[in-house]
């Protein structure tokens, strides 16, 4: 098997990563995330994805490189991460009663091949009507302020939620493990 890397710092896919007990090496991609003039958001989850992938590829001449990028939609317009409390107090305030479509890109590049695969896994989260004090408490303890949308599912987040649809819990987090297991498959690592 060609070694593993994560094209990600972030520490909640690498915590993904490994529930599947495959060892791995984490990669820092520098690329721009800046969404191009008129990009959907299906097109720039999957732009980002692949650049996050290829920005491996020099540094990791025979891995499968694993890149996985994120953003969640609500009435048409992409959701990013709040950064602030009083950002995240917004996002949350507008969800109420409101789907919010979270679309996660995946890639797994063969360095040796060049062989690439890539897929966007989507999730929707229908949100309660929340009070201002719920919003304000729930914010005080997870402080999901780098978290798209304001909330961390995998906590109490998932208080805030009706309920959720998909094909992949895993793909609200940031990396879809069941797809990944499929690209892996293709590559000839076999699971469990």
């Amino acid at each position: 098997m060609l070694p593993l890397v994560l094209a990600s710092t972030s520490p909640f896919r690498a915590a993904l990563l490994e529930r599947l007990s495959l060892p791995f090496e984490a990669f820092a991609p520098e690329i721009d995330e800046t969404p191009l003039p008129g990009e959907s958001p299906a097109a720039m989850v999957r732009r980002l994805t692949a650049a996050k992938a290829e920005a491996a590829r020099s540094h990791y001449p025979a891995h499968l490189v694993i890149a996985s990028d994120q953003c969640a939609v609500c009435n048409g317009k992409i959701i990013g991460k709040p950064g602030t409390h009083d950002k995240a107090r917004a996002q949350l305030s507008g969800f109420a009663g409101k789907e919010v479509r979270f679309l996660t890109g995946l890639a797994l590049l063969n360095t040796s091949s060049g062989n690439m695969q890539l897929d966007i896994v989507p999730f929707g989260v229908w949100f309660r009507t929340l009070t201002a004090e719920q919003i304000e408490r729930y914010l005080h303890k997870e402080q999901p302020y780098n978290c798209a949308g304001s909330f961390k599912s995998e906590g109490l987040g998932i208080t805030l939620f009706e309920k959720m649809a998909g094909d992949d819990p895993n793909a609200l987090i940031g990396l879809p493990l069941i797809r990944l297991t499929t690209f892996l498959a293709n590559e000839g690592v076999e699971l469990p």
